[in-house]
């Protein structure tokens, strides 16, 4: 089934609500219509090249909606509609769907990163729960890459692009607790999942805040800002730490007329420290160096 645009000014929406009911509430005057037409064959390739092209827009608010409400989202990601949930009576949660195309219009126009902001919660409708004063979503993250995974190659994206944003829908919630308090180890071990998506998570992670006070906002982007320099910062101490000095420690020893003790790691830090300043150097000059460094401080 072939879905075309039909401009919906040139129709009569009298006529046009008693053919399709219920669906022309969907529409306003001057949208774009888009509709099964049912003597064409399917064409998904044009149906997600329509869908792309409404994800990078500048701001891809208003044509989004017009996807969700025109059916063009149903033929390609059907998943992004079930996000319009039904509200339980008492117990209110946001609305997901608006969520999920707020967050997708605040990040920057990239093809997978609006994608991953698009999708990032399309595990919430399997794993809605109600308790006697609360909604979860447990899990959420894990059930939506498996979603996510089986609808893009289902709507024949391509591998590379399935997998890195399967991969961020499954780390979409790994930043949630993240303060100051978070061990080296902890820093170190998100950086180390996210991998080669780090950056695009980070964005997403910015993203992904439509609170309406502009204190929280800005608390969250300094939150991101204070890992992102963490990370930063370790990285820095790792590579330094994975240099090795020009001059082994029996070297030093042999130089210095010392014993192995605690005097030799620090004349082993010192080296390692003008090494990464001055990285060329000859063994004769960090030698020379050492015994300046050497007769300086036990003066």
């Amino acid at each position: 089934m072939l879905w075309a645009y039909l401009p919906f000014r040139a129709l009569d929406f009298g006529a046009f609500d008693s053919v399709f009911g219920c669906f022309g509430k969907f529409f306003d005057s001057g949208l774009s219509l888009y509709v099964p037409m049912a003597t064409e064959s399917s064409n998904l390739d044009s149906e997600r090249e329509h869908l792309n092209a409404a994800l990078l827009a500048d701001d891809p608010t208003d044509a989004l909606w017009e996807a969700v409400n025109s059916g063009l989202m149903s033929a390609v990601l059907p998943e992004v509609c079930e996000l319009d949930l039904e509200q339980h009576e008492t117990i209110k949660h946001k609305d997901i769907l608006w969520h999920s195309i707020k967050v997708t219009s605040q990040c920057r126009p990239d093809l997978v990163l609006r994608m991953a902001c698009l999708l990032h919660d399309v595990g919430k409708p399997k794993t809605r729960r109600f308790s006697k004063d609360a909604v979860t979503f447990r899990h959420h993250e894990a059930v939506g890459a498996k979603i996510t995974r089986k609808r893009l190659q289902a709507s024949g994206y391509d591998k590379q692009f399935v997998e890195t944003v399967t991969e961020l829908v499954r780390l979409s919630g790994r930043f949630k607790g993240y303060s100051e308090d978070w061990t080296d180890a902890a820093v170190r071990r998100y950086a180390r999942e996210a991998g080669p998506v780090l950056g695009y998570l980070n964005d997403l992670v910015r993203a992904d805040c439509t609170t309406k006070h502009q204190d929280k906002f800005d608390a969250l982007q300094d939150a991101v800002t204070h890992l992102e320099e963490r990370i930063a910062e370790l990285n820095r101490q790792d590579q330094l730490a994975a240099i090795k000095p020009p001059l082994t420690g029996v070297e030093v020893m042999e130089i210095l007329g010392l014993e192995p003790g605690p005097q030799v790691g620090m004349a082993t830090k010192y080296l390692k420290d003008l090494h990464t300043e001055r990285p060329d150097e000859t063994k004769e000059f960090y030698t020379a160096k050492l015994k300046e460094w050497f007769e300086a401080s036990a003066s």
